[in-house]
């Protein structure tokens, strides 16, 4: 059974990722291909992003500046696929997600794995620039983003309040697609991640080190 982690990224006061989470977490567990387990930012106190090689230590078994930080590098490194929640602050992801994903700081631990996005936000763009973006930033981790997303618009319109599932059924149909997905790709990638490659900016500075 693959380990599929939920991402929570936003933190502050009257979120709107709480309702989502709520309606999605069952669905993914109830999939069948998943063991779920929900990492919400709010549990995780990172720091805001400050490692260097120094920090690191012994590449082995590395230190961080601070302890939280190895347990994050950790925890992801334990995951076989990725689901994140993401709101859209200012067409991009909120600061605090950024700031996780950059901590996992040379143990790629999102590498070679897939990752779905749920994007949402109170206007009718729906996260999509958000989600847009967050694959950017995937691309550099070499994680596996999925075309396909779940996108929610008005989202604080979008979840029955007497027992928080969506308005439009059509959320239903998405969530379904991207957790096909994400077991599919899963199921491809953590056998060949027993094979792969060194990353490539390490082969480089080996590649030079060798020649000087």
């Amino acid at each position: 059974m693959l380990k599929l982690q939920i991402i929570v990224g936003s933190t502050r006061e009257g979120r709107h990722a709480d309702s989502v989470v709520h309606w999605l977490t069952p669905v993914a567990k109830a999939h069948g291909a998943f063991d779920v387990e929900v990492l919400d930012l709010r549990d995780w106190p990172l720091p805001f992003f400050q490692e260097t090689i120094a920090t690191v230590g012994d590449f082995k078994n590395p230190t961080y500046s601070q302890p939280v930080v190895k347990k994050w590098n950790q925890k992801i490194a334990e995951g076989d696929a990725f689901l994140f929640v993401t709101s859209e602050y200012n067409h991009s992801v909120p600061g605090v997600l950024k700031n996780a994903i950059d901590s996992v700081f040379l143990s790629f631990g999102f590498r070679h794995k897939p990752a779905g996005m749920v994007g949402y936000s109170v206007g009718a763009a729906a996260g999509s620039r958000a989600v847009e973006h967050l694959a950017q930033i995937g691309f550099e981790t070499e994680m596996h983003a999925l075309r396909d997303s779940v996108l929610i618009g008005l989202v604080h319109e979008a979840f029955r309040k007497d027992d928080g599932a969506p308005v439009n059924s059509a959320l239903n149909i998405a969530l379904k697609i991207t957790l096909d997905d994400l077991a599919w790709w899963g199921g491809v990638l953590k056998p060949a991640r027993a094979t792969q490659l060194p990353p490539g900016n390490m082969r480089m500075r080996a590649a030079l080190a060798a020649k000087a």
